[in-house]
């Protein structure tokens, strides 16, 4: 293994100013490798859902980031290829809600020129609420989008119009699964995040309207991100209990994964006619192989959907760095990970208001 020093320009941190460059699996302290980078491409939403937007708190005063903070469309492409350089297989775009950004299938188009060292496409997904879809899925997938996710927490208008808080109907949301299925995008995803008490009446309804339409429906268990969803554990519906829903009208078999640290465990209809997923990252944690790091909307590094803190990177796109200054900077972050806070959380201590303060959700992405 080969060491050379790097002398970073990084004006944030001391421990970014100078980094070992390294040949070689780029790996973090848990031995877990870098494959999935998730981009923030803004901080707006135009839904204030309750469990990651709460209006109370995202209203006409919040001080949104300026436009000139976003890290550009180029920007961000620098850092993606220099991310799969290191070994990332998958960029997935979020927000926010990635489809306010202007001109996103330009971004897009950039990064589908990005290949894998080994000469292999990259997997280029986005996850959107689905509200402007409609009039965005033809021009997302001829710029190059692979693969889609839409959130959907539940097909009851009224349910749906109190959880986005914003009036939004569901038929819209409908409206651009079905522009998206047109448009030739078939890997789509539908995520339901579950609050006991709030839409978990809707799991079934949700299953029965799915299951064989090709989209494949996943159960969200509600965590406890940032600080101003207001989160409780009673509020959580386990995984367990949602496959107990589902199996009381359907047979399931287990699927393997298809990668390794794959977030959702997959569950085939005995019948064949599609799966489903749970993501289970309050009652079973996957930090053990999570290999995904996050971009902010700002150019910063969060190595963990619970961080507190994140490493600064745009200081080096827009100073002297060279792509070898930015290379060591990732590899020096990297390498230094040990966040498993999901695995930890049942010997926390109850949050006091007095710990670090966790970064948003919208402000990283899901």
């Amino acid at each position: 293994m080969v060491h050379r020093v790097i002398p970073l320009l990084d004006q944030r941190t001391h421990a970014l100013r100078s980094a070992t460059l390294v040949d070689g699996p780029l790996l973090d302290q848990l031995h877990r490798p870098l494959h999935d980078l998730r981009i923030s491409v803004t901080d707006r939403c135009n839904f204030r859902c309750s469990y990651c937007m709460p209006k109370a708190v995202f209203n006409k005063d919040y001080p949104y980031l300026p436009h000139s903070a976003l890290l550009s469309f180029e920007e961000i492409t620098r850092v993606a290829r220099v991310a799969v350089a290191q070994g990332v297989r998958k960029i997935r775009l979020t927000g926010g809600e990635p489809l306010l950004r202007k001109n996103i299938e330009l971004l897009i188009a950039q990064l589908a020129q990005l290949h894998t060292p080994d000469g292999q496409p990259l997997d280029l997904t986005l996850t959107t609420n689905g509200a402007l879809l409609a009039r965005k899925a033809q021009a997302l997938k001829d710029a190059g989008l692979q693969r889609l996710t839409v959130s959907l927490d539940g097909l009851d208008d009224t349910i749906f119009r109190k959880m986005n808080d914003v009036d939004f109907p569901v038929r819209d949301v409908l409206d651009g699964l079905e522009a998206a299925h047109k448009a030739g995008l078939a890997d789509i995803k539908v995520n339901m995040v579950v609050q006991r008490g709030t839409n978990d009446h809707e799991i079934l309804p949700m299953a029965r309207h799915f299951k064989g339409t090709g989209s494949t429906l996943r159960f969200i268990e509600y965590m406890d991100v940032g600080a101003t969803n207001g989160w409780r554990m009673d509020q959580v519906v386990p995984s367990r209990e949602v496959l107990q829903t589902l199996q009381t009208q359907w047979a399931l078999r287990p699927l393997a994964p298809h990668t390794p640290g794959e977030t959702a465990q997959r569950w085939a209809y005995a019948d064949g006619s599609g799966e489903v997923g749970v993501i289970s990252s309050v009652t079973q944690a996957f930090c053990a192989d999570c290999s995904r790091a996050r971009l902010s909307t700002d150019g910063k590094l969060y190595l963990c959907l619970f961080a507190s803190q994140g490493h600064d990177l745009r200081d080096l796109l827009r100073g002297e760095a060279t792509d070898a200054h930015l290379t060591a900077a990732i590899q020096h972050i990297w390498q230094g990970r040990s966040d498993r806070y999901s695995a930890l959380r049942a010997a926390l201590p109850a949050d006091t208001g007095t710990g670090a303060r966790r970064v948003e959700m919208s402000y990283i992405g899901g």
